[in-house]
């Protein structure tokens, strides 16, 4: 028992929010890098967490996972020990380690769950190995596990840059409180979507309409940085609206290799297109709301902080004919030590 007690170096948990792209990644220049064809932009979720803890032991055999109380399917853990395995060759260690992690939200349904995980699971994986990144290291590392990873990584809003390499990380844009916007965050079907984010990376230069998207993604990129550093709510609202289309209209229109029975990748339900109607008109009826959406079909509502009981009260309203859940957040902090460390 002793022995076994000194093969186990001190746990450390972490805990990360997911991230909402206000500007997308969609795309992969190098698909074993991580590195993204363009830039994105992106704002932590306050309202959902991922919390990780990490111990390596010299006593197991193989990394241990669970997610939410459960052993996860083999693919999963082998994208864990993968990563572990970067950091184990950081810290010249052999041990493996035991995972646990736990979300506070759904995986799989557009809220980033991956951004979040391998976030904290970089920071308390390099703390437990007894490393000490900084956040550039930290952020260009959780990369290689998921690449919106690296923005969760700084606190408030990212900006992801697309670098070659070892320069391709998330840096910080605004801190959290540099602007309360509110994200009310509605979600429909808690299952997992059936084409992976990492399988509609590969997909989207299928898409006739993909080199378009690439054309004017640098105007966009520049429009909600101004956006978000001058607090321009009407113009970032607008902008980051047409550009969760622009990502849709990809992966709609794109050809699935693997599955060629597919005309293109539907993330949206039926309850996602009612609630995109909605904004229209609750903006029409001087309600100021945007929307965005990542690769799933949760629908994220964008509203300054002035008019959440608002956009909570109307949102309710649509829900009793829609039925979903919400989730409510402001810009979050990023990555952070939370025990141990």
């Amino acid at each position: 028992m002793g022995e076994g007690v000194k093969s186990r170096l001190p746990a450390v948990t972490a805990m990360a929010h997911p991230n909402l792209a206000l500007v997308k990644y969609w795309g992969q220049r190098d698909a074993a890098r991580q590195l993204p064809l363009n830039a994105s932009i992106s704002v932590n979720l306050s309202g959902a967490t991922t919390t990780t803890t990490v111990q390596f032991d010299t006593a197991l055999e193989g990394d241990e996972f669970e997610l939410n109380g459960v052993p996860p399917a083999p693919a999963a853990l082998a994208r864990v020990s993968a990563h572990l395995q970067r950091i184990r060759d950081l810290a010249g260690s052999t041990a493996c380690a035991r995972v646990r992690s736990r979300n506070s939200f759904p995986a799989g349904i557009g809220i980033a769950s991956s951004a979040a995980g391998f976030a904290a699971l970089t920071l308390a994986g390099t703390r437990a190995a007894g490393l000490a990144l900084e956040a550039r290291e930290l952020s260009a590392l959780a990369r290689l596990g998921s690449g919106s990873a690296c923005r969760s990584i700084p606190d408030g809003f990212a900006e992801w840059l697309v670098g070659s390499g070892e320069d391709s990380y998330a840096v910080q844009l605004a801190k959290p409180e540099h602007w309360n916007l509110q994200i009310v965050t509605v979600y429909f079907d808690p299952q997992p979507k059936a084409i992976s984010s990492l399988e509609g990376h590969r997909a989207a230069p299928s898409s006739p309409f993909f080199e378009a998207r690439l054309q004017q993604l640098g105007e966009t990129l520049n429009t909600v940085r101004r956006a978000v550093l001058e607090r321009d709510f009407g113009t970032l609202g607008m902008t980051v609206e047409r550009e969760a289309l622009s990502l849709h209209l990809i992966a709609m229109s794109s050809r699935v290799a693997e599955q060629p029975q597919l005309s293109g990748i539907y993330y949206w339900q039926p309850q996602t297109l009612a609630l995109i109607h909605a904004v229209q008109r609750w903006r029409t009826e001087g309600l100021e709301v945007y929307f965005t959406l990542d690769a799933g079909p949760a629908v994220h509502l964008l509203v300054e902080a002035a008019n959440r009981a608002a956009l909570l009260e109307a949102v309710g309203g649509a829900l009793g004919e829609l039925g979903g859940q919400v989730l409510v957040s402001a810009p979050g902090m990023g990555a952070r030590v939370v025990a141990g460390g």
